[in-house]
């Protein structure tokens, strides 16, 4: 089957496009652990300088990060998160999860978040109306796109 040339309509495609590219997601995280300057990025990350440049100024304007000087001489930046930055937090500790789960279940986790009561922090989504966890088998997609079911687009 051919690719379509319009896609699904997808807030999930769009999010992608903003902070899918490589190194996007790792900046985010460095940045919520408060490691917002140039040189701790690259040391951390192990990106390139000139991409690590090109996700950064991309990041800014999209509103993910700000960028504030921290030096005048040289003149130095350093990067903190948006509210924008800060919602997509979860995303990032719930990847973490997922990723000590699946791909470190025999060699232990590189990094464990401690919540503020004081225990290790597992994060769980959870529908916002009753509290309870989100799961796969409980959930029904209803697109709002016209012309767009489930399955795809509607016959014509």
């Amino acid at each position: 089957m051919a690719a379509s040339k319009d896609p699904r309509p997808c807030s999930i495609a769009d999010t992608l496009a903003l902070v899918g590219e490589k190194y996007s997601l790792l900046v985010l995280r460095e940045v919520c652990l408060g490691n917002g300057r140039f040189d701790q990025l690259v040391r951390n990350i192990g990106a390139p300088r000139d991409i690590l440049a090109t996700r950064l100024r991309r990041l800014v304007e999209a509103g993910i990060l700000t960028k504030r000087p921290y030096s005048e001489r040289p003149q130095r930046f350093e990067y903190r998160p948006t509210q924008a930055g800060l919602e997509l937090e979860p995303v990032l500790w719930t990847l973490k999860e997922w990723g000590d789960r699946h791909l470190r279940a025999d060699t232990g986790t590189p990094m464990v978040l401690e919540h503020h009561c004081g225990h290790e922090f597992v994060p769980v989504v959870t529908c916002r109306a009753c509290g309870e966890e989100a799961r796969h088998r409980e959930l029904t997609a209803h697109p709002q796109v016209p012309g767009w079911t489930v399955g795809g687009p509607a016959a014509a």
